[in-house]
């Protein structure tokens, strides 16, 4: 290899590793550089070897063995949906293959699919079907006339700073005395708690939560005996009772008629926000006519979209209308914080969608949250100066940098802890340590749920407590385990597929026993740990067109509950085959094999199949496809999120 090349390499691995130096991660800092040195084939011999030397001298004698006991992916099912009947197709103006996808995803008649792909601005629903919602909108413009503090009470991820950022410009624009509260994510954890209750009955009047609080039965309690007049809004699971508040929104109450139950928490904000504006402009108190009033609701709308898609709520009905309307703004004329982060993440206007929310922006506001303050973030969504607007988004993309280096080391160690246990066999996976940051945990849960198809639980360990968080499948609700082993939790709360919760550092080993004991009982069919990949339609390469690409994407917003369209193009061959990040993704060049049509492809996770396969393999390839833009240039690519080696299509 010519030595200016590797000179540039090394500088690179020296930058890197200062940088890692700098926040204290020198091993980690070695585990990159290693793994980093062996994309060169002429580095395979000694001087590869004396990376993995540096790395057992920083790690100890244990340390090579993360590179061999990575558990195998978990090989998914392909099930590929019935076609559509020839009168539904006929029947339909859209390319055959969009109408097989709204045909697998329940939609039978024109006017359904009519709805669908053209219903962005369909009236929304009434926000007093909300239940409580008449006694909150009554207690709030009587503190709005009156001026009564209020407090804004928020959660530190996205969702919750994105319906903290909401509330309090709606309210502010009616004239009233409003502040936030965000609570640290070490120092308090999530949700309500005594401190700072003790801290805002000081100061305020009324405290409404939002995103939070549909659990704090004693933190409510507490604010009232301290003189606090408390609005929960929230849209989390609900326990077997309602914090004592003046108000409980929440979409998830058995008894609350509204239609729709699956709002974000700035979705229930929203709703809110909607109520009380348009109470407020009959006021004579009122700053806002009923013209002004409308104006405000549609400026907060980029706020619900970014909340709604980085919260994984599902994209259909009210959230995907909600969602259409944010990003219609996000595109043409979005708020200087977000603006300033789109600059940062690559994104110009015209080109946002729910995937550049949940994959380039979200990311970035949260790091915040998980490894600094939340309030960074919040402050980037409502400030009005657009050269402070950049200094906020590049500290967020400084601290998302962070975040990725921590989530990978800690993603490192919980795959050697499940490979010490021999785990990669029980139906949870469940690490803990002392070394785990809090911000990360849930990311990590994440990455081993979608790897192992297995509800994952990992847990930070501090002195006297441990504080984790789970992820999980379909066919294991999270929220409702954490449920039956609330006795041994001092407080929890979540979803079906995502939840959190803090207990007593003794009571861990308690802790992990009775889960993995519910779900042995539950996981007991090995066919539940295997996913199955729902494919939309066959579709041979020709057929892969920018026509194509232009009808699918009447799809969107796609995301939770609406996912891009996934096509099973058979027996494509391999023109050409190379590994990129570190080996662990694959990027490829497919043809038919006949026609001459090519295609770039694109293989995240994948990397594992470079050792094989080769030029002119055949494969058969489950892919999504998408739009790749750089430097100005798109182009088709196939997004492929799974392959069978020798070009069969017996599933």
């Amino acid at each position: 290899m010519p030595q200016r090349p590797l000179k540039k390499i090394a500088r690179a691995f020296a930058e890197l590793l200062m940088r890692l130096l700098a926040n204290a991660q020198l091993v980690w800092g070695a585990i990159l550089i290693g793994e980093i040195a062996r994309i060169d084939d002429e580095l395979r011999h000694g001087r590869i070897l004396k990376w993995y030397l540096l790395e057992c001298h920083l790690l100890g004698p244990n340390s090579m063995r993360q590179y061999n006991h990575t558990m195998p992916r978990r090989e998914a099912h392909w099930k590929i949906a019935p076609a559509a009947p020839d009168a539904f197709l006929n029947a339909m103006p859209e390319h055959p293959i969009l109408a097989q996808t709204l045909y697998n995803r329940g939609l039978r008649t024109p006017a359904e699919v009519s709805t669908f792909l053209n219903g962005a601005h369909v009236a929304l629903e009434n926000p007093y079907k909300l239940r409580d919602m008449p006694k909150a909108v009554q207690r709030i413009l009587r503190a709005l006339e009156k001026q009564e503090t209020i407090c804004v009470y928020g959660d530190f991820d996205v969702d919750g700073v994105a319906s903290t950022a909401l509330l309090v410009t709606a309210l502010q624009a009616l004239g009233g005395r409003v502040g936030p509260y965000i609570p640290d994510r070490v120092d308090e954890g999530y949700g309500l708690n005594r401190d700072a209750i003790l801290r805002i009955a000081g100061q305020a009047q009324l405290l409404i939560t939002v995103d939070c609080g549909i659990r704090s039965i004693t933190e409510v309690a507490c604010a009232v005996e301290h003189d606090l007049d408390v609005i929960v809004t929230d849209h989390h699971s609900v326990g077997k009772d309602l914090p004592p508040a003046l108000a409980v929104i929440n979409p998830r109450r058995s008894d609350c008629p509204t239609s729709f139950k699956r709002l974000a928490g700035v979705g229930v904000a929203f709703r809110l926000a909607q109520a009380v504006l348009r109470a407020a402009a009959h006021e004579r108190w009122s700053p806002l006519s009923p013209d002004q009033v409308h104006d405000v609701e549609a400026s907060l709308l980029d706020l619900v979209a970014l909340g709604t898609v980085a919260d994984m709520m599902p994209l259909l009905d009210e959230n995907r209308s909600l969602v259409r309307r944010g990003l219609e703004i996000l595109n043409t004329a979005p708020r200087p914080g977000l603006e300033a982060l789109m600059l940062q993440a690559g994104l110009r206007k015209g080109v946002v969608d729910a995937t550049a929310i949940s994959f380039r922006l979200a990311p970035r506001l949260n790091a915040a949250g998980r490894l600094g303050d939340a309030r960074l973030a919040y402050r980037l969504l409502r400030i009005r100066d657009p050269n402070e607007a950049y200094q906020l988004a590049d500290a967020l993309n400084v601290l998302n940098e962070r975040r990725r280096t921590l989530t990978e080391a800690a993603q490192v160690e919980a795959e050697q802890q499940l490979a010490e246990r021999m785990a990669h066999d029980l139906p949870i996976l469940i690490v803990s340590s002392e070394a785990f940051e809090h911000g990360i945990v849930g990311l990590v849960a994440g990455r081993l749920t979608e790897r192992y198809y297995r509800p994952a639980v990992v847990m930070r360990r501090d002195a006297e407590e441990v504080r984790g968080s789970a992820r999980s499948i379909p066919e294991f609700d999270v929220s409702q385990a954490l449920d039956e082993v609330a006795h041994l939790l001092m407080r929890h709360g979540g979803h079906q597929l995502a939840a959190g919760f803090t207990a007593r550092r003794s009571h861990e080993a308690a802790l992990r026993e009775a889960l993995e004991s519910l779900a042995a009982t539950r996981l007991a069919d090995p066919s539940l740990l295997r996913p199955a990949l729902h494919i939309d339609a066959v579709t041979p390469l020709s057929q892969i067109t920018w026509g194509l690409a232009e009808q699918l994407a009447r799809l969107e917003p796609t995301g939770q509950d609406n996912p891009p369209p996934i096509l099973m193009a058979p027996s494509v061959r391999v023109r050409g085959i190379r590994t990129v990040g570190g080996d662990k993704h694959l990027r490829l060049v497919i043809d038919d094999g006949s026609n001459g049509v090519v295609h770039d492809a694109i293989a995240f996770h994948q990397g594992e199949w470079a050792r094989q396969l080769g030029e002119g393999s055949r494969i058969d390839i489950a892919f999504q496809l998408e739009v790749n833009e750089w430097q100005g240039t798109q182009r088709l690519q196939l997004n492929i999120q799974d392959l069978r080696a020798g070009g069969s299509s017996d599933k």
